[in-house]
């Protein structure tokens, strides 16, 4: 049986529990299309800097990059926090360190679930978030500067940094068209105030040119952020800097029913990294009523990731069917999150996709 081996980073609060739930759905998977999953658990997070003084031990950095992917849970805890005020996010140390600089947020609505926007004409919600990791404004993570009166914080926009990340979401906007979705890529910036979103917007239309096959257009992130709340369903893929990337990314979880839902992953040329969108949620964990279906999503991105790495179409099989079980889940009316008014937990939610896979 081929095997792939995964690092697996739990982390902080309900992580664990979701990463628990994604962990029996993927080797349930892989017994059913005939590929094993060689899943090592490693420490890190913020807890682990609360007991250790360390928050990314340099064996678990070493295990991510030595994987064939990382299967990553939640950190961070709003009490544990470093000497400049800052939370512990060790999950940021590793997106620089392994050069993850495209970070992935696709969102859409499920049958048998409600969510609180719809388009009068029935069209659902399919789009994909590509957020540049590496640079922007994040860049200065560390390197801030403070004195009596202010403190400054300096944006990056390189040109090699935003070619490769607009690259990507063209590449994925391709890919998408021939699945049978729009293939439009809708950059998103503040070109019209600063010089560096000017140099940025500047960079997209130069490698636009390059993808003569995919449509393309600009909005500012303000009239975006308007305009996935009126019509989100108009969009398909958008890029953006990393911090309109944070913002933007939670607005359109919330689109499709909240964090819950919302899968995502850090791939760079490399490495890969996939964890659900949301944190640990410390005010809920242990509770067993945490909704695993976004860290399940993601555990089905990976395994697209690694189809597409190794040539493997049953690896692809396996997200489709992880997909198709989620769904069946929902649609059957089976299971139901609390966030959708649901009593479901994560138990629940688990074995209902377990059972149609």
């Amino acid at each position: 049986m081929n095997s792939c081996s995964i690092a697996v980073l739990p982390g902080d609060g309900i992580g664990v529990e979701v990463m628990a739930a994604a962990l029996e759905v993927l080797h349930r998977t892989g017994t059913r299309i005939g590929r094993g999953f060689d899943t090592v658990t490693h420490p890190a997070g913020a807890q682990h800097f609360a007991d250790t003084g360390v928050a990314l031990p340099e064996p678990t950095l070493a295990a991510c990059r030595a994987a064939d992917a990382t299967l990553f849970g939640a950190m961070g805890l709003p009490h544990v926090r470093g000497a400049d005020g800052t939370e512990v996010i060790p999950q940021l140390d590793i997106r620089f360190a392994l050069d993850l600089y495209a970070g992935v947020r696709p969102v859409r609505t499920w049958p048998g679930l409600p969510v609180p926007l719809a388009d009068p004409r029935g069209t659902r919600i399919d789009l994909v978030l590509v957020r540049e990791n590496t640079e922007g404004l994040f860049f200065a993570r560390g390197r801030g500067t403070v004195d009596a009166d202010a403190a400054y914080d300096t944006m990056k926009i390189s040109r090699a940094g935003t070619a490769r990340v607009v690259d990507f979401a063209f590449r994925l906007a391709r890919l998408r068209k021939s699945q049978g979705r729009p293939g439009h890529v809708t950059n998103v910036d503040k070109a019209n105030v600063f010089r560096s979103m000017a140099f940025w917007r500047e960079v997209f239309h130069q490698r636009a040119a390059v993808f003569p096959d995919i449509a393309h257009g600009d909005a500012y992130v303000d009239a975006m952020a308007l305009n996935l709340v009126l019509k989100p369903w108009e969009y398909d893929v958008l890029v953006t800097e990393n911090m309109f990337g944070d913002i933007l990314s939670d607005l359109i979880a919330s689109l499709v029913g909240g964090m819950g839902m919302a899968p995502s992953a850090d791939i760079g040329d490399d490495h890969a990294l996939f964890q659900p969108a949301h944190g640990s949620a410390p005010d809920i964990a242990g509770q067993g009523i945490a909704n695993p279906t976004a860290m399940i999503l993601s555990a089905a991105m990976m395994l697209d990731w690694l189809a597409d790495r190794r040539g493997d179409a049953a690896l692809a099989d396996g997200a489709r069917a992880i997909e198709s079980a989620v769904q069946g889940a929902f649609e059957s009316g089976a299971v139901r999150p609390r966030e959708f008014g649901g009593a479901s937990g994560t138990t629940d939610i688990t074995r209902a996709v377990l059972e149609r896979l």
